[in-house]
């Protein structure tokens, strides 16, 4: 009887083999699958193991082809899907104590009361301060199905009381224009910080918005914006570009090329146009940019891009897992993959943008080895561009350093910045909307003054961060314009905050002088 039941288990493969033949790779595979769960000395986890043998798969292939779990999968669609639902507050952990950072306006939390600097010590009648709580846990007691309702317990600085309030969760939307406002009379500036489904919508409305104020030009920020969805980032580009231009192909193996041509009669075909990228610009953001520079639509303002030219398609599995998939590579208008290499691992590619800095690319545009990059042309001046690693920009604006220190990095890493700007505001929010009626009269009229600092410097020490006479001699400029934007931000929005932060940087005071002088700009495109 053993024996036959033996020679059942060896006949299942075979059975395989036969209805598998046309394909060896996948028998062994199924082969293996049998060999393991049946025979191996020990019980296996069989999800587990599948699970890493489809890792170990991708593994094999590119960067960028991954299998997401199931319990993450929504997670991590929500940032493009551009929206969730819940109780609608950006929050942070300070001192182990959930702390309301700001309300979505017009979202649920705002609607009953609850405000920036507020303290959740109970959710739903459960104790969440000193606990150990995690971004994750808060996820989990705040977020839920719209129409559901969640009691919120807290604690309001001059309120002697704890403040009950019952909040009905929402459709919360996440905005991927972070951004918009007039830079000077003549030139707007906006920041995307994603390629999300509502991108597009957003960016319409914010351009619209500039061009009733008379703009002639526009700044477009992509630094740091990693990319998203293809669909965004050519509806983003179409913008800008006129009536059948190619703003992109794609082809794969098994994918036939496929042209994308502009064709919406876009809001911004005329006015001038720069685009800001940095080392962790990728993806759509590369595709916006790459099709502006080849075409001489615009300039391109600042530091190499990631290089990432593969396209993804999601595939949902029966569980519920996700893989992403590369299906194809994608080209610029004029014909540049702008994909960096992989073939040396996974490792040493995501360490490819520490090795700039360490090679001196970050602060040296002859640092990038030209040499090594396949030469192409824009379309219309015969331009020189390059393909095979990010787009190059066409403006190099090196890594300004001249004002961080470690003291900088270390108040900031700590937490201690945000800290500190947060319980100031506890102390003197109705004191500073007093004075100042709007933004306008803020950033005229407000300064950061030393007592905001020395508490800075305390909490700072409380933390274990030594003070630095030296360092803040270096710093004390971008550590004031810090605190005052991040006052912006809590009376406003992120938007006001870009508006105090950006004028110290020089990318951006480089962008708005380049692109108010004509002659230089077309110098640059001609």
């Amino acid at each position: 009887m053993m024996k036959f039941r033996l020679l059942l288990l060896f006949l299942l493969p075979i059975s395989v083999i036969t209805a598998q033949r046309s394909d060896p790779g996948l028998n062994n595979i199924q082969i293996a699958w049998q060999l393991i769960t049946n025979f191996y000395v020990d019980n296996v986890d069989r999800e587990d193991l599948a699970r890493e043998a489809i890792e170990a798969m991708l593994r094999k292939l590119d960067p960028h082809s991954v299998l997401i779990p199931a319990d993450e999968v929504k997670a991590m669609n929500e940032p493009l899907d551009g929206n969730f639902e819940g109780v609608g507050i950006e929050f942070t952990i300070l001192n182990d104590t959930l702390t309301v950072v700001s309300t979505v306006v017009g979202g649920p939390s705002e609607k009953v009361g609850i405000r920036a600097g507020d303290r959740i010590v109970a959710i739903n009648n459960e104790n969440v301060a000193a606990v150990g709580l995690r971004n994750s846990d808060v996820f989990t007691m705040l977020r839920g199905k719209k129409g559901t309702q969640v009691n919120v317990s807290v604690i309001r600085h001059g309120k002697d009381n704890q403040m009950e309030f019952i909040v009905t969760r929402d459709r919360i939307p996440i905005h991927s224009i972070e951004a918009a406002y007039l830079a000077s009379p003549e030139t707007g500036y906006i920041k995307i910080s994603r390629f999300a489904a509502t991108t597009h919508d957003e960016f319409v409305t914010a351009l619209k918005g500039l061009k009733r104020q008379g703009i002639k030009n526009l700044v477009l920020d992509l630094r740091g914006n990693g990319g998203g969805y293809l669909k965004a980032a050519l509806d983003i580009a179409d913008e800008f570009l006129g009536n059948g231009q190619l703003m992109l192909y794609t082809q794969g193996a098994s994918m036939p090329r496929r042209d994308h041509l502009a064709g919406r009669g876009g809001l911004w075909q005329k006015g001038g146009l720069v685009i800001m990228l940095d080392e962790f610009s990728a993806s759509a953001s590369e595709i916006v940019a790459g099709a502006v520079q080849d075409w001489d639509r615009g300039v391109v303002i600042g530091r190499r891009s990631f290089g990432k030219g593969l396209v993804q398609r999601p595939f949902s599995l029966p569980d519920g897992s996700e893989i992403r998939l590369t299906i194809a590579n994608y080209y610029t208008p004029s014909g540049r993959s702008i994909q960096k290499p992989y073939s040396n691992g996974l490792s040493e590619y995501r360490a490819e943008t520490t090795l700039r800095f360490m090679n001196g690319e970050l602060t040296n545009r002859d640092s990038i080895h030209m040499e090594d990059l396949k030469y192409y042309e824009t379309l219309k001046s015969k331009r020189p561009v390059y393909g095979g690693g990010g787009i190059i920009p066409d403006v190099f604006i090196p890594l300004d350093t001249t004002m961080y220190s470690n003291y900088y990095r270390e108040l900031v890493a700590s937490g201690v910045m945000n800290r500190v700007a947060m319980h100031f505001m506890d102390r003197n929010r109705s004191q500073i909307q007093e004075l100042f009626s709007d933004f306008s009269a803020f950033q005229k009229g407000y300064m950061v003054d030393e007592q905001l600092i020395s508490a800075l410097v305390s909490d700072g020490e409380k933390a274990g961060i030594k003070y630095s006479e030296a360092d803040m001699q270096v710093s004390g400029r971008l550590i004031q314009t810090q605190l005052k934007a991040l006052i912006a931000r809590d009376l406003w929005s992120t938007s006001e905050y870009y508006q105090v932060i950006n004028p110290l940087l020089t990318v951006y005071s480089k962008a708005i002088e380049l692109i108010e002088n004509r002659d230089l700009f077309s110098e640059i495109l001609n």
